[in-house]
Formats: structure tokens, C-alpha cells, sequence
């Protein structure tokens, strides 16, 4: 495992895979289960990984509905799954056997814990009516926040860091993003709401890999309340003996960390701080991508570029946008438009530099 500047961070492997994928129908079993899908997934050779390596394939295309997913993994992998919403987002990654929203679309993540491969991964979907995925909703929490640096590292979806970068870690990869990807955005805001950040997910830690305090059926540590980060509760309150998942005894309570850009540019931030963190994925509504030719787009505090500088939504972020008015016309990505995107209270952005996703109402 890696260490950040403050010697918290998790380190994973990660690469994009593209393999054979072969779909049949397989018949209903005997106790009266609906007609079902099955596929194959190759399992690519892996060294040996600390705490995990994964391995991204192409989505599927099933010509049924199917809302549960089991798998036989092979030695050395387990298996993530996540389905397409009928918003256009992505759930979450939830290892099999899963329960994931209704969909036609099923996404496969294999997860190497050590050594593996070559080999195989079938997968078996269909439609459970008594099936019914975890609840979400979009909360807010006030999350201690730190900064990750590690210019030059490799984060867990496979993003080489650069000098100010755009994007954060938190400590369960249900919510970790692919690369280059915005399916799993956070709105970081500093306490009080004066700058905000919109910023994807794009590594695993601080201190822990399976802590999706943001879920209420959370993977791990289901005493806690919900919100709470395990590494918190270990500092402040010596939970589990004060050391995180590792036995290691954890130094600050941080939930969540910055890249230096996200840290110092979109929060303005001096030191590690008490920040409030909305997990955007987890909501629903109208959302869009963040397109623009730099690594992050200006948030103004109205909508045209002479009103202030209140933040930042990185390039790749999938934003929820509250509604829409007009204002100053800009040219982007997205064309010419006097359209602006309204993504919190007193936060704009122009559309010309985002991709509408699900279409929002004027204000």
C-alpha cells in the first residue's frame, strides 16, 4: 500500500479490460425462477495486488430485465456489478450476489486480491419481483478532509496525478469511478458554503477500502451511524481498538481526501479541514458532464463570467443541477448558449461546457 502525505491513502491496481463476453439464455430453474442470462467474463493474468487490483469491462446489453446478479469468480477474484438506472447514471458497485436497480445494462468489475488468471468468470442475471435493491439518498455530511499530493502516484482507477489535480479518494471502491470517468462525483463545500468543489472519485482511502459511510446499509461497520467514517470514530472515540481495517492505528479522522487542485484551488483550503460532502450518485434528478478543455471549470456565484469566483467542477464530473436560467453568452464544448446551470444556491456554471445528461426546468 502507497502513503499520502499524511500516510493514510490506499494504493490499488487498475486496468481497462475489453474481453470475450458470451451471452445465451439458460433455462428457468426448477424452483420457478424467471427465464435468466448468462455470460462469461475472461480473467486476465494478475500479479499478486495490495490491497486489490481492478479490472473494468465492458458493459453488457441483456435483451431482459434483470435486477439480480450472481457469479462464479475464479481463484484469486471477486466480482463487482453495477446496472444502468433509468436516469442515465450508474448504481453503485456491489460485489455478487448482487441486487442492483431494474435495468437491461450490466457493467462487470473483476477484483484481483491476489494473484490470478487466466480463467473465467460466469455470470448468471434475471428479474427477482421480491428482489429490491439497497435505499439511497443524497445526504450531506460534515466529513474531516486531507490532502492527498502524491503527483506522479497512480490512483485506484488508473489516473496518473498531476500537479493540481481535480479529483478525490474515499474508503470503499463501491463508489470509485473508472478512469477518466465522472459516474461517482462528490460536491465538496468548505463549512458555511462559501467555494465549493464538484470533483470525481477517483481512488480508494483514506485508511480504509470498505467504509461506504455515505450508505445506510453500509458494507462495513454497521454500528456506526450513518455518515460516520470508521477512521473517525476510531480517533475521536478509540472504535475498534483506535487502528482502521489494517490494524493500523489510525493519526487524524479523515473520510475523505483531496488532490492539491480540489484542496488549494477549488476550496481554497490551508489545512486539512472539516468539510460538508454530498454524494451526487446516490441522489436523482437532472445531471450533466462537465466538458471543458482544462482540467476544471469556474463556478460563479451568478451566472456570467465577471461574477465571482466561488469554485470548481473538475472536467469528467457528472454535476446535479438544481435548474437552469439565462445569462451571459459563452462558447464552449457544447456550442454557443446563454444558458447557465444552477448546481447549488449562489453556484452556476455555463452550459456551454456541459453535457446535459437528464434535462433540467428553468429556476
Amino acid at each position: 500500500m502507497g502513503r499520502s502525505v499524511r500516510g493514510s491513502s490506499v494504493r490499488a491496481l487498475f486496468a481497462l479490460t475489453v474481453v470475450p463476453v458470451v451471452l445465451a439464455l439458460v433455462p428457468a430453474p426448477a424452483e420457478g425462477r424467471a427465464a435468466s442470462r448468462t455470460w462469461t467474463v475472461a480473467v486476465p493474468r494478475s500479479a499478486p495486488a495490495a490491497p486489490f487490483a481492478v479490472h473494468d469491462v465492458a458493459p453488457t446489453r441483456l435483451d431482459i430485465p434483470v435486477n439480480t446478479v450472481t457469479a462464479t469468480p475464479a481463484a484469486g477474484t471477486t466480482v463487482d456489478v453495477r446496472s444502468l438506472r433509468p436516469d442515465g447514471m450508474w448504481s453503485e458497485w456491489t460485489p455478487t450476489p448482487a441486487v442492483l436497480p431494474e435495468s437491461h445494462d450490466v457493467q462487470v468489475r473483476l477484483v484481483h486480491t491476489a494473484a490470478s488468471g487466466p480463467g473465467t468468470v460466469t455470470l448468471t442475471a434475471w428479474r427477482d419481483p421480491a428482489a429490491r435493491p439497497r435505499a439511497a439518498r443524497m445526504d450531506t455530511f460534515r466529513i474531516f478532509a486531507t490532502r492527498e499530493g502524491l503527483v506522479g502516484g497512480t490512483t485506484a482507477n488508473g489516473h496518473v496525478i498531476r500537479t493540481r489535480d481535480h479529483f478525490v479518494a474515499l474508503p470503499s471502491r463501491r463508489g470509485l469511478a473508472s478512469r477518466s470517468g465522472g459516474e461517482y462525483t462528490v460536491r465538496v463545500c468548505t463549512v458555511g458554503g462559501h467555494r465549493c468543489a464538484w470533483a470525481p472519485v477517483w481512488d480508494v482511502g483514506p485508511w480504509n477500502i470498505t467504509d461506504d459511510h455515505w450508505n445506510v446499509a453500509r458494507q462495513s461497520w454497521r454500528d456506526l451511524p450513518h455518515g460516520l467514517p470508521q477512521a473517525q470514530a476510531a480517533y475521536q472515540d478509540g472504535y475498534h481498538g483506535g487502528k482502521d481495517q489494517f490494524g493500523r492505528r489510525v493519526r487524524n479522522p479523515a473520510g475523505i481526501d483531496l488532490a492539491d487542485g480540489t484542496f488549494w484551488d477549488a476550496l481554497g483550503l490551508a489545512a486539512n479541514s472539516w468539510v460538508d460532502v454530498t454524494y451526487q450518485w446516490t441522489g436523482s434528478g437532472p445531471w450533466g458532464t462537465v466538458e471543458t478543455p482544462g482540467w476544471a471549470l469556474k463556478v460563479r456565484a451568478a451566472p456570467n463570467a465577471g461574477a465571482a469566483h466561488v469554485g470548481y467542477a473538475a472536467r469528467h464530473a457528472r454535476v446535479r443541477v438544481d435548474c437552469h436560467r439565462s445569462g451571459q453568452q459563452l462558447h464552449g464544448t457544447q456550442g454557443t448558449t446563454t444558458r447557465w446551470y444552477r448546481l447549488a444556491p449562489g453556484k452556476y456554471v455555463s452550459a456551454a461546457y456541459v453535457r446535459p445528461g437528464l434535462a433540467a426546468a428553468a429556476c
